[in-house]
């Protein structure tokens, strides 16, 4: 079974961590794979839009591309500020609780 060219370009990547555009096709002619270079950049435009990597421009004729790593933690600010508007929603409903209370 082959793997789809965006995932196999995306586990490249992956394994590299970040490379250039250039050191990108080295590692696909090696393995066999040549794209004509429309059909690379689509590739990788599509992982850009996935959200799975990250494309910038080193110089003119040479491009950076990076996995782009989720960020699990949640800022400090955001929680508490999460935590007070449930605070304020809940408390807009005031006798809920009691009724809830009384039925049990």
């Amino acid at each position: 079974m082959t793997l789809p060219l965006k995932n196999l370009v995306y586990e490249k990547v992956k394994e590299s961590g970040s490379l250039t555009d250039s050191e990108l096709s080295k590692i696909l002619v090696k393995e066999g794979i040549v794209l004509p270079d429309d059909e690379f950049n689509k590739t990788l435009l599509d992982l850009e839009i996935y959200g799975l990597i990250k494309v910038g421009w080193l110089t003119k004729d040479e491009r950076r591309i990076e996995i782009v790593e989720k960020q699990e933690e949640e800022d400090e600010v955001e929680a508490q500020n999460r935590e007070k508007l449930e605070r304020d929603y809940e408390a807009g409903f005031p006798g809920v609780e009691q009724e809830q209370d009384q039925e049990v």
